[in-house]
This record gives C-alpha cells, sequence and structure tokens, in this order.
C-alpha cells in the first residue's frame, strides 16, 4: 500500500527506515500488508537520500493523490499539522501521528472527522515513544475501571533527576548534561517545566475516562526548583524524587489530573525507572497495577510505534476502528488542591517544635550537614490547601507531594 510522511526530521527520517528495513516482518505480521513510501513532505531538500523521488514541498501532491491511503504526520505543533490532517480525513485517508501537542490539543476534532469519514485516526506514539500504551488501555484494559494513572512521561526529566540523585549532581549541571547528550533541547523549557507531561496525561485521561482533557485544566509544574538538599533529605525516607503525570478518578463527572514533582518511596516500580526511559503505571480495579516501561521518546523507538499504526490502518483501511472519547466539560477536572488528600514532604526554615504546634503526625527527615534553622518532614495525608494553611507566614522552601503508587 502507499503511504505518506509528513516532516522528515527524526521521528519522519525514523519512520522511512523502519519501514525500509522491516517490510518482510511488517508482511509476515499482517497477512500480506506492506508499505511503500510515495510521497515525503518537507520544506528541505534531502539530496542522496534513498528516498529524494519522493520528496516534495506541495501538500497538494499527498492529498490529491488517490493511491496513498494512510499518511504519517511527523512534523509536530498544532499547525499547519492540524489543517493538513484535518483535510487528509476529509479526503477519506486515515493519518497516524506521534504529535502529542496535536493530540492533546484537538484530537476530539480530529477523531470526529475521522468517524465521520470512516477512516482512523491512531496516534500510539504520542505517549510514550516505543512504550505500548494506548492499545493496552482501549483495548486490553477494557474490562477494568480505571481507578488511576501514574506516569515518568518525559526522558529529560527522569535523566536530570537520576543524575541529581545517584551523582549529586545540581539541576543546572545536570540539564547542561543533558543538553550535551542530546536528550534535552537548547531551550529546555516545555521538559522541565512540566508541559510535555501535561499533553500526554490529557491524551491518557482522555482516553481512560472518555471525556477530553485539554492541556489548560492540567496543573503543571516542572521540576526547576528540586535542589540536592531535597534529594538528600528523601533519600534518608527511602525514596526518590520523579516527575509525574498522574490522574485519579473521583466519580463519573470528575478526575483530577496534574503533573508535578513526587516522592516514590523506593518499593514501587516506578522508583527504579532510571535516566531517559519512561514508565506508565496503570491501576484497575480487576487487574490491579500494570506497569508500562521502555524508551519513551528516540528516533527509532518512536518510528516504530508510528508505522505499528501505519500497518494497523492498511489492514482496517476498510472498516474504521472503534476508539475516542467525547467532548469535555469545564469543571470537569477537579480543583485537586481543595479535594484531593495525600502526604506532603516539606521543607522549611523551622523548628521541630514549630512543626509539631502546627500538626499532629510527621516523619521528620535527616541530611548531612542539615543548618540547625532548618528542617524537612512528610506530613499525614492532607489536602495541599490545608498544608498551606497550617504553614501559614512560616519560610518554605519546598512542598513536593507524596505518591501512593
Amino acid at each position: 500500500m502507499k503511504v505518506a510522511i509528513m516532516g522528515y526530521g527524526t521521528v519522519g527520517s525514523g519512520v522511512a527506515q523502519v519501514i525500509d528495513t522491516h517490510n518482510d516482518v511488517i508482511a509476515k505480521r499482517s497477512g500480506g500488508v506492506t508499505l511503500d513510501v510515495a510521497r515525503i513532505l518537507d520544506l528541505r531538500d534531502f539530496p542522496g537520500d534513498r528516498h529524494e523521488a519522493a520528496f516534495t514541498k506541495d501538500f497538494n501532491d499527498i492529498l490529491n493523490d488517490p493511491d496513498i491511503m494512510v499518511v504519517a504526520e511527523t512534523m509536530g505543533g498544532i499547525n499547519p499539522a492540524f489543517d493538513f490532517t484535518m483535510k487528509l480525513l476529509k479526503a477519506g485517508k486515515s493519518v497516524v501521528t506521534s504529535n502529542k501537542e496535536l493530540v492533546a490539543q484537538k484530537g476530539l476534532e480530529l477523531l470526529a472527522a475521522a468517524k465521520e469519514n470512516g477512516v482512523n485516526y491512531l496516534f500510539e506514539a504520542s505517549v510514550g515513544g516505543g512504550i505500548p500504551i494506548i492499545r493496552p488501555m482501549s483495548q486490553c484494559l477494557a474490562a477494568n475501571h480505571i481507578e488511576g494513572i501514574a506516569g515518568i512521561l518525559n526522558g529529560t526529566t527522569n535523566f536530570i533527576l537520576t543524575r541529581m540523585i545517584e551523582d549529586d549532581m545540581s539541576f543546572e549541571d545536570a540539564l547542561s548534561l543533558a543538553q550535551k547528550n542530546g536528550y534535552a533541547e537548547k531551550d529546555p523549557t516545555a521538559d522541565i517545566e512540566g508541559h510535555d507531561a501535561c499533553r500526554k496525561v490529557c491524551i491518557l485521561a482522555s482516553l481512560a475516562f472518555g471525556k477530553h482533557v485539554y492541556p489548560s485544566q492540567v496543573e503543571t509544574e516542572g521540576i526547576s526548583n528540586i535542589t540536592l538538599e531535597d534529594v538528600s533529605y528523601i533519600h534518608s525516607a527511602n525514596g526518590v524524587i520523579k516527575l509525574l503525570g498522574q490522574i485519579k478518578y473521583i466519580d463519573e463527572n470528575n478526575i483530577a489530573a496534574f503533573v508535578s514533582p513526587a516522592v516514590v518511596y523506593n518499593g514501587s516500580q516506578l522508583a527504579s525507572v532510571r535516566d531517559v526511559f519512561n514508565a506508565i503505571l496503570v491501576r484497575g480495579d480487576a487487574v490491579g497495577d500494570v506497569c508500562f516501561y521502555g524508551r519513551g521518546a528516540g528516533k527509532l523507538p518512536t518510528a516504530s510505534a508510528v508505522v505499528a499504526d501505519m500497518v494497523d490502518c492498511a489492514k482496517h483501511v476498510d472498516r474504521r476502528k472503534v476508539f475516542g472519547w467525547g467532548a469535555g466539560e469545564e469543571d470537569y477536572v477537579i480543583d485537586h488542591n481543595s479535594r484531593l488528600e495525600m502526604p506532603f514532604y516539606v521543607r522549611a526554615k523551622l523548628s521541630e517544635s514549630e512543626v509539631l504546634g502546627m500538626f499532629s503526625d510527621v516523619k521528620f527527615l535527616s541530611r548531612k550537614g542539615q543548618p540547625s534553622d532548618e528542617v524537612a518532614f512528610i506530613t499525614d495525608s492532607m489536602t495541599r490547601e490545608s498544608l498551606i494553611k497550617a504553614l501559614g507566614g512560616s519560610k518554605v522552601l519546598n512542598i513536593i507531594r507524596v505518591t501512593n503508587y
């Protein structure tokens, strides 16, 4: 089957490479389906590339080719990716994507267009890169009521935190190393401030509970305020710090969804996830905890997921997969700070006696070189709103949620 690729960057070129090298395997596993890259859309030139004859700078060459039935969108961003994808779906072509920003913002509209036109819009690569998570949640775990999801969804931040934990490296030095190794962009804001993880949380929440969740609804906090002092205190409590995207079922009309640093105790499956690896833990009422682990990004891991979706579309070219979610609501995602109870790690300029005057049940932590006027502790379960009220005007150095995953 003739297919096209829009965007020939890291992922797009990986898609072409996976198709070139694995078409025989694809055919064996898909009942004889093979993929032929007929067009590649990119504004740049790639002289000498194996697919040089397939390149075009005109989107209409793909849109108006009746033989191209499946298109991979690996451009990134909202526009022109949204405009192109919508036109392709309306023209009766299936589209697959790795574009998490597009799915998080416009997934509802694109899924509706796919349904209306009898084609498919698939996005396995948009959340976990090469980690299968979209299909398992929509198919293998379909018999479960999902109680919650917690995920290490960004390899850059996990690499930085790993270096801080294992090598006593400052945040700034760990970020610099991540950039040197190619894990972090020159402008790392989307990673270190949690925006990348937020988009993935939106997709997972929409899929798990059936209503679209937008990034603006998900409170997001990054890791730029995490210090080696915090790492050391939490180590004394047999825990580590991870940037987690968390989703919790509240009731039929509400969920909680947020991204923030979290204390993860060493007994958790998430605690041992190191460096650029990702992990997504899904808690179902029947199956319990299921953890999906692997490389959450990278050229070939992400491309493998894109190509798998392309094969799925090619196999189902004459029928549509039942897949997607409905419209969201403004108050669907609750204010978890006032309604969700959990323990908190607190580091502040206080004495232990002052802390005991504020809280009835705390666990004090210690670290080497701890100043006499600094205290760190973990509270009992409470809302963040109650925590802030209890701390009053105290000089708080950091607050980190403690997870139960």
